[in-house]
This record gives structure tokens, sequence and C-alpha cells, in this order.
């Protein structure tokens, strides 16, 4: 148990120490650079801790049979997060801080409800990313007023873990993923120009 609480917290704390530092103005921090740059480090960071977990923490703890990855992880013993779930969770921290900064993992296909396309725009950006995964679809959006670069990253099932959780998942509505499909989009959102 003391190895499974330093794995998970090997992961989650460089996942939340980022949101403890002011954030109020990254972005004047990052003029010079570009949002499509931006984007992708912001993209690069997300699926390294995602694939740190999945496959150093999930993989590991599955194995030696001390916790397995569950969707309802709050409410069992010897349970720990999906890593979908560590991705929007991580995101849902950043949201509550108003950094602007959003992210999200979402499907055509998607277990949960909650991870599919919020608009046609979306849902078409997603078709894209599928026919032509290595690169994102970028657009600058207004909400409220404010503008917003939005990129869809390509989600492609590099873990077995993952394709096996989706294939057998009762609520799956695809499930012959393989891997080196795509499985969905990483939605990477912030603001532009002034705040």
């Amino acid at each position: 148990m003391t190895k499974m609480k330093w794995l998970v917290g090997l992961v989650v704390i460089p996942l939340i120490v980022p949101s403890w530092f002011p954030m109020q103005g990254w972005a004047a921090d990052i003029r010079g650079l570009s949002p499509e740059v931006v984007a992708d480090y912001i993209h690069a960071v997300v699926e390294s801790h995602r694939a740190f977990y999945t496959a150093h923490v999930v993989a590991s703890l599955e194995e030696q049979d001390a916790a397995k990855a569950s969707g309802e992880w709050r409410d069992q013993k010897k349970a720990i997060p999906l890593p979908v779930q560590i991705v929007n969770e991580t995101s849902q921290m950043f949201t509550t801080q108003s950094t602007g900064l959003r992210y999200q993992l979402i499907s055509l296909w998607p277990i949960n409800r909650k991870n599919s396309p919020r608009d046609q725009i979306d849902k078409t950006s997603l078709e894209t990313v599928r026919a032509k995964p290595e690169r994102p679809v970028t657009r600058t959006v207004k909400i409220d007023g404010q503008s917003y670069f939005r990129a869809i990253y390509a989600d492609i099932a590099l873990s077995p873990t993952c394709v096996a959780c989706h294939n057998s998942h009762p609520d799956s509505p695809k499930k012959d993923y393989q891997i080196g499909d795509v499985m969905g989009g990483l939605v990477i959102e912030f603001p532009v120009g002034s705040r």
C-alpha cells in the first residue's frame, strides 16, 4: 500500500503543483510565442503525464493486484482514477483558478457522455484529426466576448490497457479499437489577446 501511495503521489503532485502558482498573468508571460506553440507545449505536458500514469502507475499497480483503475475510484477500495479522469479532473482544477486554460479528452464514441463533442465544430474537428492525426485542428473562438485559441489533437490508442478498457466497457459505443487507432481528441483552450 505504501508503494501505491508513493506512485500515485509521484504522478498526481506534478499535476497539482502548477495550479498552486498564480496564473492570472500567464498569457502575458508567453508573448512572442504563437498560440500554436503554446498549445503544443501544453499538449506535450498533458500527454506525458497521462502516458507516465498509464504505464508506470496503472499498469504496475494492476500487475501487482494492488489497485485497479476504475471510473468509480472514489467509491471503491483499492481503486485509482482512469487515465482519462486524471486529464479531465486536473483540467477542472485549472478552470476553478480563473486561468482560462481548459483541456479535455473528447470522443465521437465516449464512454462518459460528458466527453462528447460540444458542438458540430468539435465533431468536425474530431473527424479531421481522425483522418489526419499528425496535425491538430486549430481555431480562435469567442466565448463571452473573449477570444480563445482552441486546438484539438488526436488521441491515439498507445496502451493495451486503454484499448482493453474501451473495448470491454459496457457503456462503450465502440468496441473494436486497436493500438494506433484515433480514439478521440485532446481539446486545449486558452485565452488570447487582452483579458
